[in-house]
């Protein structure tokens, strides 16, 4: 990561990390831990990309499906027992939401390439709550 993609990674970072992560929490009505592998996140060129990026393709997603899983007590309930910690990467050279989660012994593993399908939030979101609510 060179030093474009650092100053870039730590802007969203200051600006759009906290915020996000909060959301996600107050939505869950509890703390999930937040893994992020940013060194992973960083891809040359695109830097100017990352805060939409970043929001639509790891966020985003995770906003809107625990929105509709917590619709109700049963799904707040089943959501607090479920997930524990999110871990949000770039290793595995996943872009569709099919392949890029993954979820095990409360642990929802985002590993999804940070600039591409970056609009395709609706699909990410749709298999995100179909994952989530078979393990619930």
């Amino acid at each position: 990561m060179g030093l474009i993609e650092k100053r870039a990674t730590k802007a969203f970072q200051d600006n759009a990390y906290a915020s996000l992560t909060n959301e996600i929490n107050t939505i869950a009505g509890f703390p999930v831990e937040f893994d992020v592998k940013w060194d992973t996140l960083a891809v040359s060129d695109y830097s100017h990309l990352y805060e939409e990026a970043f929001t639509k393709v790891y966020f985003t997603p995770v906003i809107n499906a625990f929105k509709e899983i917590t619709i109700d007590d049963l799904g707040k309930e089943a959501l607090k027992e479920t997930v524990k910690k999110i871990v949000i990467k770039n290793e595995g050279g996943f872009y569709y939401g099919e392949s890029a989660y993954s979820y095990s012994n409360g642990t929802l593993t985002i590993d999804h390439q940070p600039v591409t399908n970056v609009d395709d939030i609706d699909s990410r979101t749709n298999y995100l709550i179909k994952l989530l609510s078979s393990k619930m």
